[in-house]
């Protein structure tokens, strides 16, 4: 039987390119956002490649609409074995040029739209006692970075929040796994239509990856819940262990680098923002997956391929352990002899 699996942030970026991952697996592929002509365009992908789609134009930032939208992906396909939260808004500013209602958009949509995904997930997999739910998350729910506050604020917590249900769930011994994939910088379009108020165009801090590459770990992720978390690309893991050795001067560095990593050469973008309304509608028209950094971008990450083969690696360190031994033991011989 093919997975019943729900995307939410599906008509873009990583949410759009995990929606085809899905398809080429032949899975019913459940699609939530607020804009229609990106959600289409995704369930056509998903239909050429062999899977089946069913279009949900939901607001995650409300749970009633959240709620009505996991009704309909269990009348359409049957139980949902997977949920991946991915929708997520964000500004591109300092604190104070924040106004109060953009931080409770940001608020509203990063954090609570994972809350109310997860809750709808798990009031259908508890009692079933199966089902997986994939956060996505980031480097900077670990990691904060200037300009962007509302948006760290918001991966923290689904850090935090996610911690506190899997406590839970294994205090209950459910089988429903919960797990987060950290992500790096991805070349998605909200850079072109996210809330910005820097003077220049906003640019993911490099190294910078193809959503395809996040698509392949969110997948993994899905496959393998088990762990508490998967960190995706060589970036994450650098910028997580530079945090842990030596926060202060990260802070430092940060304040130093931050500003300008942030931001290319390039004027603003001129178009509406889409924080509280989509801007891939009949008018915008379909952004696709990838967004304007495509020459940037790496297409693969060697650290998250080793990381999804994680018994090939210890079998290759511990051949490469045994072969050392080996040939030191030789070495050692032949010193002997001579």
């Amino acid at each position: 039987m093919p997975q019943t699996v729900v995307i939410t942030g599906a008509s873009a970026g990583i949410g759009r390119a995990t929606a085809r991952l899905y398809g080429k697996r032949g899975a019913d592929v459940v699609l939530l956002a607020r804009g229609r002509a990106g959600l289409d365009a995704a369930a056509r992908e998903i239909e050429a490649l062999g899977g089946r789609a069913l279009v949900q134009v939901t607001d995650t930032a409300d749970a009633r609409r959240v709620e009505a939208a996991a009704d309909a992906a269990e009348a359409a396909f049957g139980p949902i074995d997977v949920w991946i939260n991915c929708a997520f808004s964000s500004v591109f500013a300092p604190f104070e040029e924040i106004t109060a209602e953009e931080y409770d958009r940001v608020t509203q949509v990063t954090y609570l739209g994972f809350v109310n995904g997860t809750r709808s997930a798990l009031k259908r997999m508890l009692p079933r006692d199966r089902g997986t739910v994939v956060q996505v998350g980031s480097a900077l729910g670990e990691r904060s970075i200037p300009l962007q506050s509302a948006y760290c604020g918001a991966k923290h917590a689904v850090n935090g929040f996610t911690s506190s249900l899997r406590t839970e769930l294994l205090h209950r011994g459910s089988k429903v796994r919960v797990t987060v994939a950290q992500l790096p910088a991805v070349n998605t379009p909200q850079f072109s239509w996210v809330k910005s108020r820097l003077p220049r165009h906003p640019q993911p801090v490099p190294p910078i990856y193809q959503p395809e590459v996040a698509a392949r770990g969110v997948a993994h992720a899905a496959d393998h819940p088990g762990r508490k978390q998967y960190y995706i690309g060589a970036g994450t893991v650098a910028t997580l262990w530079a945090n842990r050795l030596a926060p202060a001067l990260l802070d430092r560095y940060l304040a130093r680098t931050g500003f300008d990593s942030q931001q290319t050469g390039l004027r603003p973008p001129s178009g509406e923002s889409n924080l509280f309304a989509p801007v891939d509608g009949p008018e915008g028209g379909d952004r696709g997956a990838h967004g304007v950094f495509d020459v940037k971008a790496h297409s693969r990450s060697p650290q998250a391929a080793l990381a999804r083969h994680p018994a090939a690696v210890a079998c290759a360190l511990a051949l490469g352990g045994g072969l050392a031994v080996t040939a030191r033991t030789a070495l050692g011989r032949r010193g002997r002899a001579a």
